[in-house]
């Protein structure tokens, strides 16, 4: 393992002795939750995998250096609001290494450096993924690429509902990465439990787990997405949020808002629309995904 990539000792203790250990991504609370909320979800994850028996290693960039296993001072410190935290993705760490910036990991960036330090589950908000009109802008996430060279599994919302969910998981089924729903089969929508799309389903931990060992077993290099619905009680209303994401869409459409602007407008406007509901959703949508990446870790420790 690189030198440039700082692992807390805790954390290569926890997986040199086989102890089960969940990898937490640090853009939920640097970019995607309000003050002082963020802070707060991203230290109440942390304990919620260690009352079930889990080791948290919360993951991120401190003055240029990939970070994993955050402490609660630069979990604070990476959250509060005067200092100039950048989203980064895989492509943007030397970058930040180079500058010495403090950063917040993106699904990809967080799924190499836990997979660098041997961390085999990680536990995420909602995926990135293909873009409305992509067959025209060609944008699409760097989480999908990152996915598809990388042995982890992913325990995850989704991908947002402001994508294109049939687009993703055609680009994830070229790209070789194995997509199933945690007791569903029907692939989770992020705000909603429902995407429309059909996926296999695994009905339990220990059967997730079991489709990553027969993952490694066939030599496989791609990561193993688990989606996992928000509960049923917390998801946006299906009609509202169809109807919120067109006003949106049209808005955006008007307003000239293209590229990487496109998802936090759209975020935005779904967060005003609904008044604050889909920051309850997302925070609930993480707080189930931690639970069931915590069994998964028990199940491959096992």
């Amino acid at each position: 393992m690189s030198e440039t990539i700082r692992v807390a000792d805790y954390v290569r203790e926890a997986i040199a002795a086989g102890r089960p250990v969940v990898a937490l991504e640090s853009t939920i609370f640097t970019h995607g939750l309000t003050r002082p909320r963020n802070v707060e979800v991203a230290l109440e994850a942390e304990q919620r995998l260690r009352d079930s028996g889990v080791l948290p290693a919360t993951i991120g960039v401190v003055d240029g250096t990939p970070t994993v296993g955050l402490s609660e001072q630069q979990i604070r410190m990476l959250g509060a609001e005067d200092v100039p935290v950048v989203k980064l993705g895989i492509r943007d760490l030397p970058v930040a290494a180079a500058k010495g910036l403090h950063g917040g990991t993106t699904v990809s960036a967080t799924a190499l450096l836990a997979h660098r330090a041997g961390i085999d589950v990680f536990a995420t908000g909602g995926l990135g993924g293909v873009h409305r009109g992509a067959s025209s802008t060609f944008d699409e996430s760097a989480d999908l690429v990152a996915l598809a060279t990388l042995p982890i599994l992913v325990v995850s919302g989704g991908v947002k509902s402001v994508l294109d969910i049939p687009a993703t998981l055609e680009r994830l089924e070229t790209l070789g990465v194995v997509v199933v729903g945690y007791r569903t089969t029907r692939f989770p929508g992020f705000y909603v439990r429902d995407s429309g799309c059909d996926v296999d389903e695994v009905e339990s931990a220990e059967q997730a787990a079991a489709v990553a060992r027969a993952r490694d077993g066939l030599g496989l290099r791609a990561a193993v997405l688990v989606g996992n619905p928000v509960a049923a009680e917390a998801q946006i209303d299906p009609e509202l949020h169809d109807r919120v994401l067109a006003e949106a869409e049209h808005a955006a459409a008007e307003a000239g808002t293209r590229g990487k602007a496109i998802t936090p407008f759209l975020l935005e406007h779904m967060h005003r629309a609904t008044e604050g509901r889909s920051l309850e959703t997302n925070v609930a949508v993480y707080r189930g995904n931690v639970a069931v990446a915590a069994e998964i870790a028990h199940a491959l420790a096992s």
